[in-house]
């Protein structure tokens, strides 16, 4: 099935050109200049991934971006933020507003791309798999869904893509380095402190559970934890 993608970039230009670029690597492109009717148009037809801008003129990309993940339709919809601003401050706010990678402006069409590719490869590769059973926690990543002693907590997506990350490799120190290539891909330019911002806000929802991501100081983090059983989601 050919990947839908909606372009939400305010640039008519570059929503043009990157449009067509997109459509001759096969994909199913709708684009538009607006948040607004970028938010309609996804939950008319919701997208595989979303290309969305964070410099809109109506409301500002971080918005567009809680109101897709909010409603049910279109929250499985992948979300690449695309901004010219590069601080940290702009890339956790990104994070926690669910997007699932950030691209700073300019950049390669061919990076654009693998980006896509490889968000795309992520969602398919999890789709079938069941939940999975650490002591206090289960965790759906069919669903994306955590659990804390039967309590569902809600973790962003980086959040979740850590845990999982720590949690599928029980025992082994991960480096910020390995870490930040997993959950946003190699080229990702920004510090680790964005690393230790995420597992710091992950380990106040884990609650009870936090204790089983264990900092190893000067390297990264490991969890601690029971090795993942299969089970059935709640």
């Amino acid at each position: 099935m050919t990947p839908k993608i909606l372009f939400i970039e305010d640039e008519l230009n570059l929503l043009e050109a990157l449009s067509f670029i997109l459509q001759n690597e096969g994909f199913q492109v709708t684009g538009t200049p607006k948040g607004i009717e970028g938010v309609r148009l996804a939950m008319e037809s919701p997208p595989d991934l979303v290309l969305l801008d964070l410099n809109l003129p109506d409301i500002d990309g971080f918005e567009v971006c809680r109101r897709l993940k909010a409603d049910p339709s279109t929250r499985s919809s992948l979300i690449l933020m695309l901004s010219a601003r590069g601080g940290m401050d702009d890339i956790v706010s990104g994070l926690e507003a669910y997007a699932d990678d950030y691209l700073t402006k300019p950049f390669q069409p061919r990076i654009l791309l693998a980006r896509i590719r490889a968000l795309l490869r992520r969602t398919q590769a999890t789709s079938a798999v069941p939940a999975t059973h650490h002591g206090l926690l289960k965790v759906d990543l069919a669903a994306r869904d955590v659990w804390v002693e039967g309590e569902k907590v809600t973790l962003t997506k980086t959040e979740f893509e850590i845990l999982h990350l720590l949690a599928s490799k029980a025992g082994r120190v991960l480096t910020r380095d390995q870490i930040l290539d997993h959950v946003r891909g190699t080229d990702y330019a920004i510090t680790d402190r964005v690393v230790d911002y995420q597992v710091s806000g992950l380990r106040r929802k884990l609650k009870e559970a936090a204790e089983y991501i264990e900092t190893v100081r000067g390297v990264g983090y490991k969890f601690t934890g029971p090795p993942g059983t299969e089970v059935d989601a709640p």
